[in-house]
């Protein structure tokens, strides 16, 4: 799935509407994550805070109706860009650092984390984690395997 310049100009948009409402402060608010909820079927794309709250809303037309079983992997990508690309403004709201801008399905159920704002943390897109476990099986293996010799 492709984003359109208007699929990133409502995603843009619901930034900014998010910066609207946390605009940077001394006294940031108590809050820890924006809940994105995404609707496969609707398009519809909602933000929450972590009381359920709902923050904005809009419809994202080239997402009505997307029947790709990737729908939600493709749909991460494209949010993840559109909050880096805008990092310097999210990085910035009023909220208590660390925060997370999390991606949901339309049941809430958790799909991604799409970024995390703090001084000293980066969230990379991707498969960061993929051969972790190997990888780390055959340092085990070489690091003992040397000490008995």
């Amino acid at each position: 799935m492709k984003a359109t310049p208007q699929t990133i100009q409502q995603i843009e948009r619901v930034i900014k509407k998010l910066s609207q409402k946390f605009p940077f402060a001394d006294e940031p608010t108590m809050l820890t994550d924006i809940h994105l909820r995404l609707t496969q079927e609707s398009g519809e794309l909602l933000a929450f805070d972590d009381d359920d709250k709902e923050i904005t809303r809009c419809v994202i037309e080239e997402w009505i109706d997307n029947k790709d079983s990737s729908f939600y992997d493709d749909a991460t990508e494209i949010l993840r860009r559109c909050f880096q690309k805008n990092n310097q403004e999210v990085d910035n709201w009023g909220i208590l650092k660390p925060y997370s801008v999390v991606l949901e399905d339309e049941d809430g159920e958790f799909v991604a984390e799409l970024y995390v704002a703090d001084d000293d943390t980066f969230i990379f897109g991707g498969d960061l984690m993929k051969g972790l476990d190997e990888d780390l099986d055959k340092f085990l293996k070489d690091l003992f395997g040397e000490e008995k010799k």
